[in-house]
């Protein structure tokens, strides 16, 4: 099949059409529709309960740490639907109810300014901490607006760095100069719609007088620079992501020159003071010794610069173990790991051969830990958090070496009473072994599973407030299901289910599915899937491949269209991950279960929801909209919602959160209590 016939069969192509108005017209019906159908007392409790949770002011405000010695926090709530950025001291923030400096109210911004800006994300000045740029979206987009702001003034800079609007990376070089990667013109976009030119900007002077640093070619995905400000180890980097797991690694110095840095192109590298931190994907080998796959290395940077191969290994994977995350202290590497999908944490101190080691307190069976921050130019002070399906997260403050308190917890929004997790193992079709967790009572109530499977992400227990109110409070039991194509065990198990071997993530699955129902957790009729994003993909697979499993789904952002979604926005840069579909060998595997391509009048589907944004300028909408089109034409049951704001999340504030989440399991509970489609 040519991409040109494909185009020609495609009868709901028009709904790609973000604005036209009889799309447009299309979108509000099919609202009014789902909104008819779900609207009635059970989404209204559904809806509050979501809001209590999402508004309550006795959320963790998880803060983050910019080196001056203060607790900044971006908080929402139902007096700041948009939000307040906002910092403290510490203590101030051990208290209940700390005085809150606030930096930027984007509610009131948008009052003045008659727009709907979105916070997105900030960059402080390192060292003085007096400027920082600030990033904001219309309506939750990725495409960003870069504004200077001045902290002590609290208010935009007068003739300050400014970006219209873009999909662009900034970082500050020092007080009148910038790294830029943004949309300079025709031709500065890759074909994934990201920045392939970085500039050198100088304040005072246009933009586009700024000074070339790098130019990557269109069908790499994106580049970047950023600049190490670190007392002592000023550096500048230069990153050229050729894809999504591949790239290259520059060192810029002083007179501009561009020294690669010679780790595997599907490795990441992590520079911080005298170390170089490398983290494979793939077997290397280097030095004379062999490294596998999902280990972490560690060598001197100026000597491996130098040619330098002797490299200490810092964690080895097993067939249980991967390693998670890591973070640096000014003195020490704080390392997260997962044992069967469970969290452990190390502390290393650098050495040469042997580096340090010793555990951290012990995490609980079945939670997750994680280090929320650390400020390696100033001290080896951390913040930890620790949570579980059942328990509600803590926040503690520690120092390598010293005590760890506890700073804030979490209030518990549903009753655990009779409650359990458990974990089981499926075996999938070419027999592996599939990890997932059940939460909730041990029998009763419709089940709810989710999964990913997808870009080396990792599905870990964590506390939902949310999901425990208005579905295990409610009897039903929540399922999550660690399939390959995660990161759950390493490298291996993301590679395991990449592009021709996508099947098995789909595979991995319906075992799980099947197995609930073999243990007597669940029947088909009572099982009920949600997924977002690939996520999303991942139900759109099930739907169409697996409908005999599953009595409802929910599919939220989702891909649908593999045979279109390099064309649409962001889809180029999955190509590493999917294949590319314009290639007739890899359009072979991606046509056997691309859902739009696979649905049939003559099967029996369960109902599904189709859930996006307007705004999504990462999965396109039309993958959900001619999804749902499609499904209607062909006489299936099909709910669709598409809300105005939200980009990739779709959900511009918690009111639309909470939105989205009642008629999702509004939704589900209703068709999935009965025990009948």
């Amino acid at each position: 099949m040519t991409g040109e016939a494909a185009l020609d069969e495609d009868e709901f192509l028009w709904l790609e059409e973000l604005d036209a108005p009889e799309a447009v017209r299309w979108v509000v019906e099919r609202n009014a529709e789902t909104l008819d159908g779900l609207a009635g007392p059970g989404f209204a409790r559904s809806r509050e309960a979501a809001l209590e949770v999402l508004d309550s002011k006795e959320r963790i405000p998880y803060p983050g740490w910019r080196g001056d010695g203060l607790y900044y926090d971006f908080w929402r709530d139902a007096d700041h639907p948009r939000g307040l950025w906002r910092r403290t001291t510490l203590e101030q923030f051990r208290r209940d109810r700390p005085e809150w400096d606030v930096l930027l109210d984007v509610d009131a911004l948008n009052a003045v300014e008659g727009e709907n800006w979105t916070w997105s994300e900030v960059t402080v000045l390192r060292p003085g901490y007096e400027r920082c740029l600030i990033s904001l979206s219309r309506g939750g987009a990725d495409a960003v607006v870069v504004r200077e702001f001045d902290l002590r003034d609290r208010r935009f800079v007068d003739d300050g760095f400014t970006l219209p609007e873009a999909k662009s990376r900034v970082s500050w070089i020092d007080v009148d100069h910038l790294y830029v990667a943004t949309d300079f013109g025709p031709g500065s976009m890759t074909s994934s719609g990201y920045p392939r030119i970085v500039k050198r900007w100088r304040r005072g002077t246009p933009l586009a007088a700024a000074e070339l640093v790098f130019e990557g070619h269109a069908d790499d995905v994106t580049l970047g620079a950023h600049h190490d400000p670190t007392p002592g180890y000023e550096r500048d980097f230069v990153t050229r992501h050729l894809d999504f797991y591949r790239s290259e690694q520059y060192l810029r110095r002083a007179t501009g020159r561009l020294v690669r840095i010679e780790v595997p192109a599907d490795a990441d590298c992590d520079v911080h003071r005298d170390w170089l931190l490398i983290r494979l994907r793939s077997e290397w080998v280097a030095g004379g010794a062999t490294y596998p796959a999902g280990a972490l290395l560690a060598v001197d940077f100026e000597q491996f610069l130098a040619g330098r191969r002797d490299l200490t290994v810092l964690f080895r994977p097993d067939s249980h173990t991967s390693l998670s995350s890591y973070l640096w202290t000014r003195d020490h590497l704080l390392l997260v790991t997962m044992v069967d999908v469970k969290t452990r944490v190390e502390v290393l101190t650098p050495d040469t051969p042997h580096w340090g080691r010793r555990p951290m307190p012990g995490a609980v069976e079945f939670d997750q830990t994680w280090i929320v921050e650390t400020d390696p130019d100033n001290d080896d002070s951390y913040l930890i958090s620790s949570e579980g399906f059942l328990r509600p997260a803590t926040l503690s403050l520690g120092t390598v070496g010293g005590e760890v308190t506890v700073l804030k917890r979490e209030p518990a929004f549903f009753d655990t009473g009779g409650m359990a997790v458990r974990q089981f193992f499926a075996v999938s079709a070419d027999g592996t072994r599939v990890p997932y967790f059940v939460v909730g009572a041990t029998a009763g109530g419709p089940a709810l599973l989710t999964g990913y499977g997808g870009f080396e992400v990792a599905l870990t227990p964590g506390y939902d407030g949310v999901i425990g109110r208005d579905w295990l409070a409610r009897g039903g039991s929540y399922v999550v299901a660690n399939i390959r194509g995660g990161g759950e065990y390493g490298p291996a198990w993301h590679q395991a289910a990449l592009r021709e071997n996508r099947i098995r993530a789909y595979d991995d699955f319906a075992a799980v599915a099947a197995d609930l129902v073999t243990r007597g957790i669940t029947t088909p009729e009572r099982l009920g899937i949600i997924g977002a994003s690939n996520g999303g993909l991942l139900m759109g697979v099930m739907l169409t491949r697996h409908p005999e499993l599953f009595g409802a789904v929910v599919a939220k952002v989702p891909l649908l269209d593999m045979r279109r979604y390099t064309k649409l926005l962001a889809g180029k840069s999955w190509v590493a991950e999917y294949g590319d579909p314009d290639d007739e060998a890899d359009w072979a595997y991606l046509r056997g279960f691309s859902p739009y391509q696979n649905v049939r009048a003559d099967r029996s589907y369960p109902p599904i929801l189709l859930i996006t944004s307007t705004r999504d300028d990462r999965v396109h909408p039309g993958h959900a909209r001619k999804m749902a089109a499609l499904l209607r034409a062909r006489g299936h049951e099909v709910s669709y919602y598409e809300n105005v704001e939200g980009g990739h999340g779709a959900a511009a504030d918690n009111e639309q959160a909470a939105t989205v989440s009642a008629l999702a399991l509004e939704f589900l509970w209703l068709r999935l209590s009965s025990g009948a489609r």
